[in-house]
C-alpha cells in the first residue's frame, strides 16, 4: 500500500515538474519558491504592521514569528529528521526531473516552505480575515512552485499545508484567548 502511494505521488510530481512545462512557470516558479524575493516582502508586512497598528502591531509580528518559527522547528528539525525522507531531486535520475533551482541537501518530507507558509496564511487570517484568500493563495503557489522546481513531492507539501494550518491554528487559539484579555485584535476585520 504505501508503495504505492509513493509511486503515484512520484508519477503526480512528474506530471506537474515535466507534464506542466512551460517558460512562463520556468521563468515564475524559481522566483515564487525563493526566500532571498520574499523577505522584502516580509520586512515591508513587519513594518506595515508596527506603523498602523503601533503596540498591538508588535504583538501581531511577535505572533507572527513564533507561529512560523514554531511551525519551522517541527517541520525542519523533528518531522525531517524522523522520516528521512530524500528529496526527488536526490532519487530520481536525470531524465524523470527538471531541477530549476539548487537541490540543497535537506530532506522533503514535510516542506518547510508550505509549513511555513500556511502557518504565516492561518495567523494572518486571524487578523486580517477580509485578506484569507490571498492568504492562501500565496501560500498554495509557494508551495506548488516547490514540487515544479523539483525539490519537493506532492505528499510533502501536502503535509506541509497541514501541519502549518495546524500549528497556525493552535496560536489562533492563544491569539483568541489573549485578545479576550486585552483587546489586541485590529477593528476591521
Amino acid at each position: 500500500m504505501l508503495e504505492q502511494i509513493l509511486q503515484l505521488d512520484t508519477e503526480i510530481f512528474q506530471l506537474v515538474n515535466s507534464g506542466m512545462a512551460n517558460i512562463i512557470m520556468d521563468l515564475a516558479m524559481p522566483i515564487v519558491t525563493s526566500l532571498k524575493y520574499w523577505t522584502p516582502v516580509y520586512l515591508i508586512g513587519f513594518l506595515f504592521l508596527l506603523i498602523k497598528y503601533k503596540w498591538k502591531g508588535l504583538f501581531y509580528c511577535v505572533m507572527i514569528l513564533l507561529t512560523v518559527g514554531i511551525a519551522n522547528e517541527l517541520s525542519s528539525h523533528i518531522l525531517k529528521e524522523f522520516f528521512v525522507r530524500p528529496r526527488p531531486c536526490h532519487t530520481l535520475s536525470g531524465d524523470e526531473i527538471r531541477l530549476l533551482v539548487g537541490c540543497g541537501p535537506g530532506k522533503s518530507f514535510p516542506s518547510s516552505h508550505a509549513t511555513n507558509n500556511f502557518a504565516l496564511a492561518t495567523i494572518l487570517t486571524y487578523y486580517f480575515r477580509k485578506y484569507r484568500y490571498w492568504f492562501y493563495s500565496i501560500a498554495a503557489l509557494v508551495a506548488f512552485s516547490r514540487v515544479y522546481v523539483g525539490v519537493h513531492y506532492p505528499i510533502d507539501i501536502s503535509a506541509g499545508a497541514i501541519l502549518g494550518t495546524s500549528v497556525g491554528l493552535l496560536f489562533t487559539l492563544i491569539a483568541t484567548k489573549i485578545d479576550k484579555k486585552w483587546n489586541l485584535k485590529p477593528e476591521s476585520k
